[in-house]
């Protein structure tokens, strides 16, 4: 603890250049504040401050020492800060960017509303390539992997990309058994809103690229599961989004053995000192429950 007064005494009396200054603030005398500067000196072997009668300056040492002291004091003051939020409710707005896909994920994000009342959601559903930062997000949820720097991130779960169809239309048209036979269905497309292409059906590698069929084309999946639910075709689905279709029976996997995909999804915010109570809540509600059975 006299090791951290000395950085005190020497932050202040360098933002202040005096040491009678830095004394008042800090309720001690100068003289105080000059012996605790020279026993930091003395310690560290190197002179901090050029002193004359009336002022003092930092030397070039002082200067880069004073720097590392003023990050030392803010960690700190953020590690006290983190502490005394722990013990606050969750509360206030928190705007977080889903992808489109997130529509499908209101019923976790409407169990995290009903957990947690004082936390006013702001959700924007898009599959743009935000800047968190900039944009003023809380938080960010995404497929795929992210490189950034400025981040951190923590994953939420995986999921695979399924073929599915009815019941009924496999009665009807037959079950495809090679990814061949797909050119005599109706298959049902996703395109990336952001990009305009088409999404690639992940069949294993090695095999020769099959040309399907293009039925319909749709920029966001929950009209491809309500026509795929009504026997209009073969799609191209997430997994987890496809739930309670799988329990109901509504629509079942075809060509599974012939797919190769694991998708994982993330929830990113702006690396920082410290996580807010409510964006702690978030992640950590969001990690729990999305893949949940």
């Amino acid at each position: 603890m006299d090791s951290l007064g000395s950085l005190q005494a020497f932050v202040q009396a360098a933002e202040a250049r005096s040491f009678t200054v830095a004394g008042r603030q800090l309720g001690v005398s100068s003289s105080a504040i000059g012996k605790a500067v020279s026993r930091l000196e003395e310690r560290l072997s190197v002179r901090l401050f050029h002193r004359s009668t009336r002022t003092i300056t930092l030397t070039p040492e002082g200067s880069l020492f004073l720097e590392r002291c003023r990050r030392i004091f803010c960690e700190i003051e953020a590690a006290e800060l983190e502490l005394a939020r722990t013990q606050e409710a969750p509360r206030g707005k928190l705007r977080i960017s889903m992808p489109l896909v997130g529509m499908l994920m209101m019923p976790t994000l409407s169990a995290f509303m009903r957990a947690y009342p004082d936390i006013e959601l702001d959700l924007d559903f898009s599959d743009r390539l935000v800047d968190v930062i900039d944009e003023g997000f809380d938080g960010v949820v995404r497929g795929g992997d992210i490189s950034d720097s400025r981040l951190m991130a923590r994953v939420l779960g995986t999921f695979r990309l399924v073929l599915v169809a009815s019941p009924d239309y496999l009665a009807r048209r037959g079950t495809p058994r090679k990814p061949e036979d797909l050119k005599q269905h109706a298959c049902l497309h996703h395109r990336f809103a952001t990009t305009g292409k088409l999404e690639r059906w992940p069949f294993r590698k090695g095999r020769k690229e099959v040309e399907l069929p293009t039925t319909v084309v749709a920029s966001t999946i929950e009209p491809l599961i309500y026509m795929a639910e009504q026997g209009l075709g073969i799609t191209c689905l997430p997994d987890f989004a496809l739930r309670r279709q799988f329990a109901q029976g509504t629509l079942v996997k075809v060509l599974d053995s012939h797919l190769h995909h694991q998708g994982t999804f993330r929830v990113l915010w702006p690396s920082s000192r410290y996580l807010s109570p409510k964006l702690r809540v978030f992640v950590d509600f969001m990690a729990a429950h999305l893949f949940e059975t």
